[in-house]
């Protein structure tokens, strides 16, 4: 669904006046944010080496990476509260202007390790340098979007949906692949599990447009594994038959479809080990556990960790160090780790974070919201070290103080998955909502490996009207042309209930009557399935 919003994007007069607005914000807790918090949505976790693991089931982009030839891997790295990019890779080029807009949190100049002779990053990034030396880093400059939203909900919205700041898309760029690719999930999930989220709960990046999460949540790997082995952990059966069975019947259905892949989890993480000690932190926590999960050979196509605190409107100076000697820590042990496996050169991270920061320092030792910063990739796949991109100009700012962008993320996005997951561009197109340019200076490429393009499938409009007054339910479609079909009613479980026709039909429009067997039907309780010459679309039955 997306919808057209006003654009807001207000200067804020003072820091007093951007705390009181920033207060505001995380003071609102949207019904979907509370849910996929709670775990009401549909997803999976469960706890690996002590921290929390979510694992995407059932997402439809993997339909697309499963089926190429090749093995590699996307790991994404989000830095979530905004990265302040001047700090991370500070600008030689303008050394003067950067200390005066910053004359108290300038990186000064004997702490700097020079990547070229026009930018640096801060000593406490040192761990970083070895990637960059050795040719397995790419700085991607000036990274944002058209009319930059300076709120973290909303700009984190547009980041996971890849939409313009202007309209409301509630569904993920990836997630997007669920419709298309997998239409009848629920009967047919995929065999291996395509991706694997630590962190970002309410995040949109997996979500669907019929606003399903892949999430879900249990205490340890141990119970996962037993749960693995009878594939259910609720009872669906014994139910009372009334409203309220319905629904308990639902949400434990819903619990049961996650636990699909805790086995193949489980068995990756006890088959895969870690040759590396990472040291303490959220990250590392994270890095490792993906690093195990990969040599231990999951399957898994994408990955993505995250660490919080970089909202950094005070106390910078004590902050932000520590958080980026994390990342560069943790990445450098991250592919020594992979490397010991024999892994790294199948794998590349990317780092990702919803704006960057302010130019001008605020007066309590931080900087607000800003717009453009830089994005990291990292891996031997990358061919060699480098930067793409325009440098920021910190004499040519916008009306609000900020630095203008160059390089539309959704450009990195398209470029990842057609350059390194191999992914036909129509399809990418077809994620993103639209054609960005692809970068060809990032060093991917994807000579020799085997091309995803989609199968040629007919087109099938279909929808289901629900008669609440009297729990009838009318499945239409419009067939493109001759073919054999057959129209079903599933449950959550994707059990038949109905079949409403099964035969040869020419092309037209149909429409077939279905009565719920409880006069009040639970919106969502129920499919309807159309089988079209093999090809299946689905939908839920929602009042």
């Amino acid at each position: 669904m997306k919808k057209k919003l006003p654009h807001k994007n207000l200067p804020l007069g003072s820091s007093k006046e951007h705390g009181k607005a920033h207060e505001q914000e995380h003071l609102r807790w949207s019904r979907r944010a509370f849910l996929r918090n709670m775990g009401l949505a549909g997803g999976v976790g469960m706890m690996l080496g002590k921290i929390p693991v979510f694992a995407s089931e059932r997402w439809a982009i993997n339909a697309a990476l499963n089926q190429t030839e090749t093995d590699r891997v996307l790991v994404i790295i989000r830095l979530k509260g905004g990265n302040d990019g001047l700090n991370t890779i500070v600008p030689l080029y303008d050394y003067s202007t950067y200390s005066n807009f910053r004359p108290t949190l300038r990186i000064p100049q004997n702490e700097l390790i020079n990547l070229t002779d026009e930018i640096a990053i801060p000593n406490f990034m040192e761990d970083m340098y070895p990637l960059w030396d050795e040719g397995k880093m790419k700085v991607i400059h000036s990274v944002g979007y058209p009319d930059q939203n300076l709120s973290h909900f909303r700009s984190s919205d547009i980041w996971a949906s890849a939409s313009d700041a202007d309209e409301v898309v509630n569904s993920g760029w990836l997630g997007r692949y669920f419709g298309g690719l997998y239409p009848d999930f629920l009967a047919n999930p995929p065999e291996t599990p395509p991706a694997v989220q630590i962190g970002s709960l309410g995040n949109l990046t997996f979500i669907d447009p019929n606003n399903v999460s892949m999430a879900m949540t249990v205490s340890d790997p141990d119970q996962l594994y037993e749960i693995a082995q009878t594939g259910q952990l609720y009872d669906v059966d014994n139910l009372p038959d009334c409203y309220y069975g319905e629904q308990v019947g639902y949400l434990r259905a819903v619990a049961n479809t996650t636990f699909v892949y805790a086995g193949a989890i489980k068995e990756a993480y006890d088959n895969g080990s870690n040759a590396i000690d990472y040291g303490d932190g959220d990250l590392a926590y994270q890095m490792a556990l993906v690093a195990r999960l990969i040599k231990g050979n999951l399957g898994s196509k994408v990955y993505m960790v995250e660490l919080d605190g970089f909202d950094t409107h005070a106390n910078q100076p004590d902050e932000h160090p520590v958080l980026m000697e994390e990342v560069a820590r943790t990445v450098k042990n991250f592919f020594d780790d992979l490397e010991a496996g024999g892994w790294d050169e199948k794998v590349v991270c990317m780092s990702i974070s919803e704006f960057g920061r302010r130019v001008e320092e605020n007066s309590s030792e931080g900087t607000d919201h800003g717009s453009a910063a830089p994005m990291f990739l990292f891996g031997p796949g990358l061919n060699g070290s480098g930067e793409a991109g325009q440098k920021p100009d910190l004499q040519d700012l916008d009306d609000v103080g900020n630095l203008k962008f160059d390089v539309d993320f959704r450009s990195i996005y398209a470029s990842m998955l057609e350059y390194w997951l191999c992914i036909d561009p129509e399809v990418v197109d077809d994620a993103l909502g639209q054609s960005f340019q692809r970068l060809d200076n990032l060093g991917l490429t994807c000579q020799g490996v085997g091309t995803y393009a989609p199968p040629v499938m007919p087109g099938l409009e279909h929808h289901a009207l629900y008669d609440t007054s009297n729990g009838q339910v009318y499945v239409s479609y419009k067939l493109p042309r001759s073919a054999r079909v057959k129209v079903a009613i599933v449950d959550v479980l994707g059990r038949e209930i109905a079949t409403l026709y099964n035969g040869y039909q020419m092309a037209g429009e149909y429409s077939y009557p279905w009565y719920s067997p409880r006069h009040r039907m639970a919106s969502g309780l129920f499919f309807y399935r159309i089988t079209v010459d093999g090809r299946v679309y689905s939908q839920a039955i929602k009042q």
